[in-house]
Formats: structure tokens, C-alpha cells, sequence
């Protein structure tokens, strides 16, 4: 529903008590015109624009209840003729008797009916239209409403699929290095096993969170560096460096690991000496920017052919919540490949 509505028709009510006040008066001063005594032209005021008024809050209920579509041009002309026809009989059998032993008025009132229908048929079939317009807007508003909450839903939904479709091939390669760990090293496999444990643990909790702190998401992807350093040993190295300022920004949660993870599968997964991932954040133009650097050998590596689907889910990430394709880039750097994130903090909940 429109959250506007209440106090939208809270102001309705008050422009039409002042609408109809002003009807009545200006219909008062109208009859003093025709030598009639003040008692007759506030009755014949109050009781003729009661009725109407009545009539046109009728109409005004009804529209709540059925909206014309195709048919409401027609549908407002019949009803406005239908509806001030039944105005005027009823508000003229009720000053007749009203009126009875007054030849003068009762004159008076003939002659006028039909310029009191024609007032009549005026004022109701403007009812009618501004009662059309006023449920078509709303009826319009609470569609966009419904369809701003549906693209909210379908958002939330591919975010989390997304979130949950980064984990498996690093879980497969754990627990592939945790067997192969158990018959050689079964101190370290038990150790791999606790500390993945801690790693999945920390990924349910946040699986909860859409936003976390640079901090919290430094000591989250810690977890991951040490059953990385586990599998790969001395040659996996790591270098962060992060001004203070930066620490307490926002980000999307459990949006670093797999740009670590990417940078670990094309700097680690063809070489054989020790690499350094270097992962630097800092402050920009209100923006929070962590850039990820690893080495790669050009002859051995192909980083550049396509994102892969880490760095290309992350790239979605960032559109669905920022609705922008330039907050993730990559560049090739002599024997560095860098990922560069570039999280906007004005636009943070």
C-alpha cells in the first residue's frame, strides 16, 4: 500500500470541508437574491448541499471498490446524470415539505431546478473524475510499490546465490588437502580441520549480514589465508596494509575472499617458488578502494582471458547493489595482476 495514503486523504477531507463551505455560502448569497428570508436560504443551502455532498462522497466510496478501466468515460457520464437526477428529487421533495404553505418559494424553486440540476450534474461529475484519477493514481502507486519489492526480493535472492556459489571449489580443495594431509601429517590435518570449521562458521554468521566493516572482513579472510598457508605452505606469503580510516568503512560482507582467492589460483597454481598476495585499502572520494596484487608469469598464466566466475560474481554483486559496471577493475602491471574495488560509502544503509 501507499504509505503516503493517510495523510493524502486526511488532506482530501480537509479541502473538501472547505470546497463544500464555500459551495454553501456562495449558494446562500445566490438565494438572497430572490426575496426569500434568511431561514429558507440556510435551509435550502444546508439541505441541498448536504445531499449533494453525500452524493459525491457516495461516489467518491464506490470508486475504493470498483474502478472503471475502458468503460470510465461513459461510466462517469451516466452516473453523474443518474446520481444529480436523484439529488435533485430528493433535495426538492424535501424543501417542498419543508416549505409547504410558501407559495413564493415553492415558485422560486421550480423555476430554478434546472439550473440546480445543471449546478447538480457539475459538481458531481467533477467528483467523479477527481475520484478516477485519485484511485488510478493509488491503484498506480501501489503497483510500482509491489513491483519495487518484488525487484528488491529477486535482488536479495540472486545476491545470496550468489554469496553461496563462492565457496565450493576452495571446500573441495581443503578437504582434498586434508586427506592427503591425514596419513602424513595428521597434526596439521586436525589443525586444517578446525581452522576450516572456524571458516565455515564465520561464512554462515555472515551469510546473515548484506554489510560488514573492512575490519571484520580482514579477520574473516584471515581465517581463509591460514588454511590457504596450510595447502601451499611457505610459498603462499601475504602483505596487508590498510590505513586506519579505512578499517571502520563499509563493504559488502564476504566480498574479499574470493578476490583473494582468484588472485591465489593465477599467482600460486603455476609457479613453484614463493609468491606475495599484497592486498592495500585505502580512502578515496568517498569511496572505500582495496586493491588485490599478485604476480603471475605471462608465458604460464592466462589471468586476462575473462574475469572467471569469482571476479565476475563480484562484479554482479557490486551492479545489483550499486547499479554501476565500474567499481571492479583489473590491470596487468609488468608481472602483477591487480583487482581494484571501489566501494561507494555514501550510498551505505
Amino acid at each position: 500500500m501507499n504509505t503516503s495514503a493517510p495523510s493524502s486523504r486526511k488532506s482530501l477531507k480537509i479541502i473538501n470541508a472547505v470546497w463544500w463551505t464555500a459551495v454553501s455560502i456562495i449558494h446562500s448569497f445566490s438565494l438572497a437574491n430572490f426575496n426569500v428570508s434568511n431561514t429558507q436560504v440556510i435551509a435550502d443551502s444546508v439541505i441541498t448541499n448536504l445531499i449533494l455532498a453525500g452524493s459525491c462522497m457516495l461516489i467518491f466510496n464506490n470508486m475504493r471498490y470498483y474502478l472503471p478501466k475502458h468503460e470510465k468515460y461513459w461510466y462517469v457520464l451516466i452516473v453523474s446524470i443518474i446520481v444529480s437526477s436523484i439529488c435533485l428529487f430528493i433535495s426538492n421533495t424535501v424543501l417542498k415539505m419543508v416549505f409547504k404553505d410558501d407559495a413564493q418559494y415553492l415558485l422560486i424553486l421550480g423555476d430554478s431546478l434546472s439550473i440546480r440540476f445543471g449546478v447538480s450534474f457539475l459538481m458531481i461529475s467533477c467528483m467523479s473524475m477527481i475520484s478516477l484519477l485519485w484511485y488510478t493514481q493509488e491503484e498506480q502507486a501501489d503497483m510500482e510499490a509491489r513491483k519495487t519489492e518484488a525487484e528488491r526480493l529477486s535482488k536479495e535472492a540472486e545476491l545470496f546465490k550468489l554469496r553461496q556459489q563462492l565457496q565450493p571449489h576452495f571446500l573441495f580443495n581443503s578437504l582434498n588437502s586434508i586427506s592427503a594431509l591425514t596419513g602424513s601429517q595428521p597434526e596439521k590435518a586436525r589443525h586444517m580441520i578446525q581452522q576450516l570449521s572456524d571458516f565455515l562458521r564465520g561464512t554462515l554468521r555472515r551469510d546473515e549480514q548484506q554489510w560488514s566493516s573492512l575490519k571484520e572482513e580482514l579477520e574473516y579472510l584471515q581465517l581463509y589465508l591460514d588454511i590457504e598457508k596450510v595447502r601451499f605452505g611457505y610459498r603462499l606469503q601475504t602483505q596487508i596494509n590498510c590505513n586506519e580510516a579505512s578499517l571502520q568503512l563499509k563493504l559488502p560482507a564476504l566480498l574479499l575472499q574470493p578476490v583473494v582467492e582468484n588472485a591465489i589460483k593465477f599467482g600460486l597454481y603455476d609457479t613453484v617458488g614463493e609468491v606475495t598476495i599484497s592486498i592495500h585499502a585505502t580512502t578515496k572520494n568517498d569511496h572505500l578502494e582495496v586493491s588485490v596484487e599478485n604476480p603471475f608469469d605471462p608465458e604460464t598464466a592466462l589471468p586476462l582471458q575473462g574475469t572467471g566466475f569469482g571476479l565476475a560474481s563480484i562484479q554482479r554483486r557490486l551492479f545489483l547493489l550499486f547499479g554501476r559496471h565500474d567499481l571492479l577493475q583489473t590491470t596487468k602491471t609488468g608481472h602483477l595482476f591487480i583487482t581494484t574495488i571501489s566501494i561507494p560509502q555514501l550510498q551505505q544503509i
